[in-house]
This record gives structure tokens, C-alpha cells and sequence, in this order.
């Protein structure tokens, strides 16, 4: 799954980047973020940001039991904050 996954989104590990382990989740359900529509988000340090590099309907069904709308989640993520965004640039959810 990892690999396709990262295939399939252009999203690689880079071993020379900071991996962060952060909660993710949707913004609007889970983190009452601003916004009309479900979009994953990350937590860093107590600041919620919206993801941009890859979108919650790449991860599953964000309405299921499980989903991003639904619970809070860990991911392992690389990338960067620009404004009020964090642009991923890996992502991989923690089972």
C-alpha cells in the first residue's frame, strides 16, 4: 500500500527532511477550522493548518466510522508551513 499509495499521489520520503508525527484530520469536523467544506488539516503545536499536496479523499472514505471527519488520526508528514497552509510533500497515515 505504501508504495502505490506514493505512486500514485507523487509524494516520497525524503531522508534528508524532518518526518513530524502529527494528528490529522478534517479541519472543519474534527478541528473547527473556517471553511464550508470537509479538506484535511494538520496539527502543529496546538495550530491547526490546512493541508495542501494531497486532499482528505485520498485517504479512504472521510465520512466512514474511521475517517477524517470522523476521529483524529496520527500521520507521519514532511513539508513546510507557508502562511496559513502546510504543504506536504509525504504523508503516511500511522495504523
Amino acid at each position: 500500500m505504501f508504495l502505490s499509495f506514493c505512486a500514485q499521489k507523487k509524494l516520497a520520503f525524503d531522508k534528508t527532511k524532518k518526518v513530524y508525527e502529527l494528528e490529522t484530520a478534517c479541519g472543519t469536523c474534527m478541528f473547527k477550522m473556517k471553511g464550508s467544506t470537509c479538506k484535511l488539516a494538520v496539527k502543529i503545536n496546538n495550530k491547526d493548518y490546512y493541508v495542501e499536496g494531497t486532499s482528505i479523499d485520498d485517504h479512504g472514505d472521510a465520512h466512514s466510522k474511521d475517517g477524517f471527519c470522523n476521529s483524529i488520526r496520527k500521520a507521519k508528514v514532511q513539508g513546510e508551513i507557508v502562511g496559513d497552509k502546510f504543504l506536504v510533500s509525504y504523508f503516511e497515515l500511522i495504523k
